[in-house]
């Protein structure tokens, strides 16, 4: 028959070789201290159960009351492991389970008593799982099967302690059967953990996927969306034609002259201006819409708008904010300007190219009238200047006076006109 020394003698070798997979874990990804703070929670969880488990080969103050409250506290390892992944503060409430045994314990007529003993410490093992379902539940904005399920796991076994407990309080059983039923309950502890554990698996999976998802889509020098990403984008975002507003539009960016600041500047200056371009049109475009990088020096936005004075809004927003004063590229100050071209198509029946196409078809005029101007596609407007030969960067352009009054009109400057 079971015995309450056989369950923990169990679970001290289950915690050690779990305790060694975290160990792993860490060594392989030192940037998740998590890890090692489950580690250290299984390796001390084990060390206390073994200290309790030799009862009768040491003092009873090192086997009951120190041996229980090292035992409780890998819980709180847990907890603080749990806190740690997620970038969130540690609390000290963290620490109630040792608190609450080693409180209990200190009262004579629980210290006295084995099955008084049995209660406290159940009691403080729903608390510490009940704070380990609250250190696990999604953070705002998450959506991880697993930390669902994983709460539900820490509950249960909350559940498991606190019914434990109360079983003891009612039917208050001898020592013997005490250790018996104590046994078991050690064993159902320990299957819930190690599906917990399991889960925890789980978990890291869905966020290594999802990072390494991040990356495929993101681009490495801006750290905006890439190409890829913008697609993705885009596909949401045409896809919600049934929503407010009903009308999609992109807003194509291309730096003026970029070549010249490669050549004039260096390549290592040149990056600098991709970045901080980057960095100002990302703060401005609206949430629910996406920006990123196309390729080289063009970037795009996608924007739900209600009409077209919301995106040339928007356009000339950071248009004037990116051309405002030179950037401090190290230590040369580099004047550079964008020209934006914006195409807008209502979203139940755009599509990407002949969005994106418009939109570039709109850029090549504003680059033909000028360049730091902004051209909204119009396609008999545009249609005079696709003809042209192509432009090619830091050269020099004679733009036609329609192009001119144009290109001003849409920078505010002749309002009115």
């Amino acid at each position: 028959m079971l015995n309450m020394t056989t369950g923990l003698i169990i679970w001290c070798s289950e915690a050690i070789t779990l305790a060694a997979v975290f160990l792993l874990a860490w060594w392989h990804d030192r940037r998740s201290p998590a890890y090692l703070m489950w580690a250290l929670g299984f390796i001390v969880n084990a060390i206390g159960f073994a200290l309790v488990a030799a009862r009768g080969f040491i003092p009873d103050i090192l086997s009951v009351e120190i041996g229980n409250a090292i035992a409780l506290l890998g819980e709180s390892a847990w907890i603080a492991g749990f806190r740690w992944l997620d970038k969130r503060k540690l609390e000290w409430s963290a620490l109630l389970p040792p608190v609450i045994w080693l409180v209990g314990v200190s009262l004579p007529w629980v210290n006295d008593s084995f099955v008084n003993r049995i209660i406290i410490h159940d009691l403080a093992g729903a608390v510490g799982a009940t704070l380990l379902a609250c250190a696990v539940r999604p953070a705002e904005g998450r959506r991880e099967q697993a930390r669902g399920q994983l709460g539900f796991v820490f509950m249960a076994l909350a559940c498991l302690c606190f019914v434990s407990s109360l079983g003891m309080a009612l039917f208050a059983p001898t020592q013997e059967e005490a250790l018996i039923y104590r046994g078991y309950v050690a064993l159902g502890d320990a299957l819930f953990i190690t599906v917990a554990v399991a889960l925890m698996g789980k978990l890291l999976m869905e966020r290594a996927e999802r990072r390494w998802r991040a990356i495929s889509i993101t681009d490495t020098l801006t750290g905006v969306l890439n190409r890829r990403g913008l697609q993705d984008s885009y596909a949401i975002l045409a896809g919600e034609g049934q929503r407010q507003p009903q009308k999609l539009a992109a807003l194509l960016f291309d730096l003026d002259h970029f070549k010249t600041i490669n050549d004039r500047y260096g390549h290592q200056t040149g990056d600098l201006v991709l970045i901080e371009f980057a960095r100002i049109a990302h703060q401005f475009v609206p949430r629910g819409g996406a920006f990123g990088r196309m390729g080289g020096e063009e970037f795009v936005a996608f924007v739900p708008i209600d009409d077209q004075a919301q995106a040339e809004a928007l356009a000339e927003t950071i248009r004037a904010d990116f051309c405002r004063v030179p950037l401090l590229a190290g230590r040369s100050l580099v004047p550079a300007t964008v020209s934006i071209g914006v195409a807008i198509m209502p979203r139940d029946t755009v599509s990407w190219d002949r969005l994106v196409s418009s939109a570039d078809r709109a850029l090549y005029a504003a680059k033909r009238a000028g360049r730091n101007c902004i051209i909204v596609f119009d396609e008999m407007e545009i249609a005079k200047t696709v003809d042209a030969p192509p432009d090619t960067d830091g050269g020099e352009l004679v733009p036609t006076l329609d192009d001119q009054i144009h290109a001003l009109r849409r920078m505010g400057k002749l309002a009115g006109m």
